[in-house]
């Protein structure tokens, strides 16, 4: 069972909240929320190639943070 829309925004959010100051990186409220979003969806499924798998809130938070830090370094080193 999923969280839902409005758990993935707001888990999405805090995720790339975490990101972006871990990064130091200045982004708004709107590109923090895509970036933790994406970004677990990136990681899970990198994670998942390794055999690595989260499960419930706190493996989503892992998950899009990890996922929108990487895609803040690739987002740097592109541009």
């Amino acid at each position: 069972m999923g969280m839902g829309w409005i758990g993935a925004i707001i888990v999405g959010g805090f995720a790339g909240w975490f990101a972006s100051k871990f990064m130091n990186s200045n982004t708004g409220v709107l590109v923090n929320i895509i970036l933790g979003i994406i970004g677990a969806a990136v990681a899970s499924f990198l994670f998942g190639l390794l055999g690595v798998s989260f499960s419930g809130i706190l493996g989503y938070l892992i998950a899009g943070f990890v996922g929108a830090s990487l895609l803040i370094f690739i987002g740097r080193r592109v541009f």
